[in-house]
């Protein structure tokens, strides 16, 4: 049973998504575009969606999936859509959940332990690992074009916004603002 499959997988997600949502990237897309519940082309869209709206990229694209897999799935009813939603957020955020309540009391005892201090020195390669790896994930057709000259203009949006957040004070929306405007000039 689709729902079944949902749990299973987003309790992987929940589980195992260090890091927060980039991090999770990769991992969200092998467990939600493998089986077939969307395209790669829609997982794209799914990103760029949670990444305006509020809340973390896992819990956005658990809403998401959890109401389409069943549609895609064959039950019409958007009330499926709904369950699945419902189920699928609760999911995802109930091993973080569980972890933090059970782990925040036994850190603040031990921080300063060399255990801990290890830990989390360890942790955070990985995570910077884990967000690299998202980066490249998304460096595909769907986000940067197939023909070289949408890639080179992609390209060109994408180190601009990039120079543009480091080098300047200018704030990350009003560059993401520039940036969908530039791509509705271009392509549109």
């Amino acid at each position: 049973m689709i729902y079944l499959k949902l749990i299973w997988s987003y309790l992987k997600i929940g589980l195992f998504g260090f890091g927060g949502g980039y991090a999770m990237l990769s991992l969200i897309e092998r467990e939600i575009v493998g089986p077939g519940w969307i395209t790669p082309k829609m997982f794209t869209d799914i990103v760029a969606i949670s990444q305006m709206t509020p809340g973390p990229i896992g819990i956005n694209s658990a809403t998401y999936i959890g109401y389409a897999a069943p549609i895609h799935a064959g039950f019409d009813n958007p009330l499926w859509g709904l369950l699945g939603s419902l189920v699928c957020t609760l999911v995802v955020v109930l091993p973080s959940f569980l972890l933090v309540s059970y782990t925040s009391h036994f850190i603040s005892r031990h921080k300063e332990s060399v255990l801990i201090r290890g830990i989390f020195a360890g942790l955070r390669p990985v995570v910077i690992g884990l967000i690299a790896s998202a980066a490249l994930l998304l460096m595909n057709g769907e986000n940067f074009g197939t023909s070289t000259s949408e890639i080179l203009i992609s390209t060109i949006i994408a180190v601009g916004a990039l120079a543009t957040v480091l080098l300047t004070r200018i704030h990350p929306i009003l560059v993401i603002i520039a940036a969908g405007v530039a791509g509705l000039v271009i392509y549109y």
